[in-house]
């Protein structure tokens, strides 16, 4: 028997991390063998019937897989089988390149759901939304659709398009947007800036193994040009490595400050994260950009900074993603995503299902559409009639440049809200408060 197995921890999306740490209990599965074995005599009978007597024959891999995909579906939302090629796909995304859409996505209330698109990729192009309702794939009804056999249909070849149809619930409409895969490239870290007197911006789009070095680098080169406070924006950061987010949490809290901790069945999955490592940026006012597709890991880097009083939280209430799945592999290269913990804030809030709700609430303007939304044909092929679309592309393309800040604060009032908090508590501190 082994004494020791590598696991991997998940705690948003579709991103891997290894856990270090002691493996499965088997003794506890053999202690339950006496109520297991007469439920296997009806498996083994089950599958006996299906190989003598059904219409076709079907190989025997075909049927575990396809009843560990059934047992695993049962569980929750977020525990699934996945077979060798997904296994395989899964820990590519880690590396942060991979090929499909560029989306995240979860079934919640039974339906599949999409938990954020990530910014510069195809759908955050085609103008997919956090909260989109994935009705249709194709054509196809997604009804009863496990993750895994969801994330087969939406991957394919880069250059092939795919329709997904969804309920956009605050248009209350149903939707085909066409959406082209592509190789997806994540940077983890997509903005750094100085906005203006100091503001400081950080954009974290996920949170990946390359995130704490990029995000140290991107302080530092805020410090450099001023920065005397900070904005962190993790809108539509659909979560990552667990041990990432613990660590970027370290880089505003103090040492010994409690990041997240998480509670299982098992005395060994009751973990307490705290900060051992602070990077010494625990001084600057600072403000935290939340949405609803800010799911798991940007949840924890938010809960540990609101609960810890270290600063403000300013936005949307997040997607409410507060459960752990590890991700144990098997013998023939396949694996199980097992939830195996809920994690919990500072102050002990479990927030999976119910979200953090900001300090200083500020909803999002309406919806704008991006390169590639799909729009009504008659709409479309009265725009391709305007003169100034005849000429677009004969003449040269000017260079983009930084849009102006009136211009910026105007189309992202999330954000100049944010700016406006930090110089309230400039004008706080400056009357010697604390």
């Amino acid at each position: 028997m082994l004494k020791r197995r590598a696991m991997i921890v998940v705690v948003g999306g579709l991103a891997i991390s290894l856990l270090v740490g002691s493996g499965t209990s088997w003794g506890r599965v053999k202690s339950r063998t006496a109520d297991i074995y007469p439920e296997l005599e009806l498996f083994a009978d089950a599958l006996s019937a299906i190989e003598s007597d059904y219409v076709d024959e079907v190989k025997p891999k075909d049927l575990i897989y396809g009843a560990l995909q059934g047992m695993l579906g049962t569980l929750d939302d977020h525990s699934q089988f996945l077979d060798p090629d997904t296994y395989n796909e899964m820990r590519v995304e880690t590396e942060g390149k991979f090929g499909g859409l560029g989306i995240e996505i979860a079934i919640r209330d039974e339906l599949l759901t999409i938990v954020s698109p990530i910014d510069d990729t195809p759908a955050w192009k085609a103008g997919l939304q956090a909260g989109d309702r994935i009705v249709k794939i194709d054509g196809e009804l997604t009804r009863g659709i496990t993750l895994t056999e969801a994330v087969k249909k939406l991957r394919g070849e880069p250059g092939s398009e795919v329709t997904l149809t969804v309920l956009r619930e605050s248009e209350r409409e149903l939707l085909d947007i066409a959406v082209t895969r592509a190789i997806i490239t994540i940077q983890s870290i997509k903005d750094v800036k100085i906005l203006e007197d100091g503001i400081g911006y950080i954009r974290l789009a996920e949170f990946q193994e390359q995130t704490p070095n990029d995000l140290n680098a991107a302080i530092e080169r805020l410090v450099q040009d001023g920065m005397d406070s900070l904005i962190l924006d993790l809108r539509n950061n659909p979560g990552g490595l667990l041990d990432v987010a613990v660590v970027v949490s370290e880089a505003f809290l103090e040492r010994g400050q409690m990041v997240v901790s998480t509670q299982g069945r098992r005395s060994n999955q009751n973990l307490e994260f705290r900060v051992r490592n602070s990077r010494g940026h625990v001084e600057e006012p600072m403000v935290v950009l939340v949405n609803g597709g800010s799911a798991s890991g940007s949840e924890i880097v938010a809960g540990a900074v609101q609960d810890n009083h270290r600063g403000i939280i300013v936005g949307e209430k997040t997607f409410g993603k507060g459960s752990v799945q590890t991700i144990i592999p098997l013998r023939d290269g396949s694996a199980l995503r097992l939830t195996t913990s809920k994690y919990f804030t500072p102050s002990g809030r479990c927030i999976h299902g119910l979200g953090i709700d900001p300090d200083v609430v500020v909803p999002a303007e309406d919806h704008k559409p991006r390169d590639g939304d799909n729009k009504d044909k008659d709409q479309q092929k009265d725009e391709s009639q305007k003169p100034a679309d005849i000429f677009e592309g004969l003449e040269p393309k000017k260079e983009s440049k930084e849009p102006d800040k009136a211009d910026l604060f105007a189309t992202d009032r999330q954000l100049a809200v944010a700016v406006d908090v930090l110089k309230g508590i400039r004008v706080y501190r400056s009357l010697g408060r604390p």
